[in-house]
């Protein structure tokens, strides 16, 4: 059953102790009744932060339903694409409201001014912040609605609301009396919103903490789940489009005779595409037809003044500008490089990276002359309503956007540009304009996903430490370049300053209290580039962790004492983090199999840190091989472990992946020369280690989860590889043979 949707209507400026009446939004006659609530809060965080200037944005972040059959449906207002939110969310609320878990159902939420992150002033799921941002607002929303239902039980009972208590998704009075929440729902509408509610003291948390299994599970391992790839309302169209081969490029001409002849095809249609290029849609009555008739174009693309770009030439540019400082992120005297009694010196090569989710990019557009209706798995619901909106000539408010179940994203379907969005709906424009009606799903193939741009950006490194006679660091410079993901971007007036990207230089330095002189160079390239799970701490850990084990080895040190001895006393929580781990995985008194060697590291991210102590060993034929890893995690309060653990795992997984052969993307006279997955390298099921996921107990305010496991899994292993082979990997992927 969909849930009737509604708007703003909450006062600006409302607190959130004293959140008036006027500030949440109530709605009745909801799927057949019950209670609808949430509320409002006004932004915050760096992104509002950024747009001071323009009108304050409010955003809603948290919203319950009740109905008479007594369930509870939490709308969520991200997107889910594996991370555990469509559980995690309804946890926070269940615990507050005293309901049963078997109540409680999700449902993501649309595009809207009422699903807005209240940190970030949009709607976005990205930078690991759903629970960061989301946890004490879904606790209030649950809290409250439970005095409200509490508060209706009482006046039918003609008790004091202090008499009555709530359990399980009942409430009970003092002569035994007992409603269902389903049966108070309509009248629990009616009560005055409470100004201030007291929170649970997390000893009496049910579910919080609690190991729960997902809400999805069953639906996702029985096939059943729906996802924006599976969705095709009656009457719609598929459409395959033919991108050029350059970025930007155009068509010079092209001939359809071959595709309009493949029976199930309907139109071929030229299109603009992203940045600035132009493609060719085939539109047919499937995928199939669609993908045949696109394979049958001939096409001559027109790529005078587009930039070709080769990835040697590239590495080249990067290696020159290196070798001089660029803007200042971090400024620390490095007189005494010159007189340290030891030195380190080091060049790092970073590939770009395709996300490569399991689902490839789709969108489906139903476009009228008034409205325009999307079905769309997006990470960035208020950039592409809007993206939309502009595309299709109508305001946002005329653009339904509904947030489809996604296979996975990674950063890649939150992009500034809203390319594919926005392609689908030319697709759609350009079928209506044929003359054409109905919905058109757009779907990419898994060549068009590796080839269509939005890498991670490829980056360089260049180090130069010096070390005294003791071990101790005394001067570090250091040279970051590489694309930049802001430039170009809506994001750009607060995330470059001075000439530096904020985050290409994230992860260095800290927790260490080392003198680290920091510039970087901003390149250009004609090559989109993006976010990536875990954004600059993709490269930074991994310079970061090995840098400091050269150093633990050339002081003739333990790595795990050096660290600690070097981590502030201020960052306690890397301390917990790095013990936790060692201390299960046994290092330092546990005996490895002969051959077998541990590495070290340990990284924040987004607020959350994260140690691994890992065992590897390099088979015969020279293929580096990761036997388990022991991660130790500080994310304060765990809301749900299980998700934790699978979040952990996926992403050592998926750091492990960059260190394989053939992980990287590559191109050549401005072509990518990866298609699929034959010749672009992803983890695979027999590469996975055994993962054993610890947490450090706490009950601070949870911080993200996402992103902060893969850092500091590809530095451990190259450090363990170290031990072993006496070789220093200084690139991703790893090679040894060249190292």
């Amino acid at each position: 059953m969909r849930p009737t949707w509604f708007k703003n209507a909450g006062l600006p400026g409302a607190a959130v102790d004293g959140v008036s009446r006027r500030g949440f939004l109530k709605a009745g006659a909801v799927a057949g009744g019950g209670l609808v609530l949430g509320f409002m809060l006004p932004a915050g965080g760096r992104m509002a932060r950024a747009a001071e200037a323009k009108p304050a944005i409010y955003a809603p972040n948290a919203f319950l339903r009740v109905a008479p059959d007594n369930t509870v449906t939490v709308i969520v207002n991200r997107l889910e694409f594996g991370q555990g939110v469509h559980t995690a969310l309804p946890m926070v609320i269940a615990d507050e409201l005293d309901a049963d878990w078997a109540q409680m159902r999700a449902e993501l939420a649309p595009a809207g001014d009422a699903y807005k992150d209240p940190a970030f002033g949009m709607q976005i799921t990205g930078g690991s912040g759903t629970i960061a941002h989301s946890f004490t607002q879904y606790r209030e929303v649950g809290a409250r609605a439970r005095a409200m239902l509490v508060a209706a039980a009482a006046e039918q009972w003609k008790v004091n609301p202090a008499q009555c208590r709530s359990a399980k998704g009942l409430v009970y009075g003092p002569a035994g009396q007992k409603a269902t929440y389903g049966a108070l729902a309509d009248a629990a509408m009616k009560q005055p919103v409470p100004e201030t509610v007291t929170l649970k003291d997390a000893k009496q948390f049910r579910y919080i903490g609690k190991p729960m299994k997902r809400l999805d599970a069953r639906a996702k391992s029985s096939g059943r789940q729906q996802f924006g790839i599976d969705f095709k309302p009656e009457g719609a169209k598929v459409a395959v489009v033919a991108h050029p081969p350059v970025f930007g490029a155009k068509v010079a001409k092209f001939d359809a005779s071959k595709a309009r002849a493949i029976r199930g095809v309907l139109a071929v249609v030229e299109i603009p595409v992203d940045r600035g290029g132009r493609g060719i849609a085939v539109i047919a009555e499937g995928y199939w037809p669609a993908k045949q008739g696109r394979d049958a174009l001939e096409i001559e693309w027109e790529t005078a003044g587009v930039a070709r770009l080769d990835s040697a030439a590239q590495l080249a540019e990067f290696a020159e500008l290196s070798k001089k400082p660029g803007a200042v992120a971090r400024q620390a005297d490095t007189s005494r490089l010159a007189t340290a009694a030891k030195k380190i010196s080091a060049v790092y090569e970073f590939p770009y990276l395709a996300h490569a989710p399991m689902e490839p990019i789709n969108c489906t557009v139903d476009l009228k002359d008034d409205s325009c209706t999307l079905w769309v798995g997006s990470q960035f619901q208020t950039g592409d309503q809007a993206a939309a909106a502009r595309t299709a000539g109508l305001k946002p408010e005329q653009v339904t956007l509904h947030t489809m179940m996604a296979g996975g994203g990674f950063g890649r379907r939150a992009v500034p540009t809203s390319d594919f969005v926005v392609e689908a709906v030319n697709v759609a424009k350009a079928w209506k304009a044929s003359g054409h009606q109905g919905p058109v799903k757009m779907m990419w193939s898994r060549e068009d996903d590796i080839r269509g741009g939005y890498y991670r950006p490829s980056h360089l490194h260049r180090a130069e430490i010096g070390l005294d006679a003791q071990g101790n660091i005394v001067a570090w410079d250091h040279v970051i370049v590489g694309q930049s993901i802001a430039a170009g971007t809506p994001f750009e007036g607060f995330m470059i300053q001075k000439g530096v990207d904020s985050t290409m230089v994230e992860g260095m330095g800290a927790p260490y209290a080392v003198p680290l002189n920091l510039t970087a160079h901003i390149a250009k390239a004609n090559v989109p580039v993006l976010w990536w799970r875990s954004v600059g701490s993709t490269h930074t850990a991994f310079v970061m962790e090995t840098l400091i084990d050269e150093a633990a080895h050339a002081a003739k040190a333990d790595p795990v004492a050096y660290r600690k001895k070097l981590i502030d006393a201020r960052h306690t929580r890397h301390h917990a983090a790095l013990d936790l781990a060692v201390a299960k995985s046994g290092y330092g008194k546990k005996t490895l199999p002969k051959g077998h060697a541990w590495g070290v590291a340990v990284h924040e991210s987004f607020n959350t840190v994260v140690a691994y102590v890992v065992e590897a060993s390099v088979a015969k034929d020279g293929t580096p091989r990761l036997h388990k890893a022991t991660a130790g995690v500080h994310c304060n309060l765990a809301v749900n472990p299980l998700s934790i653990a699978a979040q952990v795992e996926g992403a050592a997984l998926m750091a492990l992946g960059t260190t394989l052969p053939g992980a990287r993307i590559t191109l050549k006279d401005g072509v990518v020369e990866q298609q699929n997955f034959g010749d672009y390298t992803v983890a695979r099921m027999n590469d996975m280690p055994q993962v054993e996921v610890h947490i450090v107990p706490s009950n601070e305010p949870p911080t993200g989860l996402g992103e902060p496991g893969l850092p500091p899994l590809a530095p451990a292993f190259a450090n363990a590889l170290f031990k072993l082979t006496g070789k220093r990997l200084r690139k991703l992927p790893f090679d040894l043979a060249s190292a």
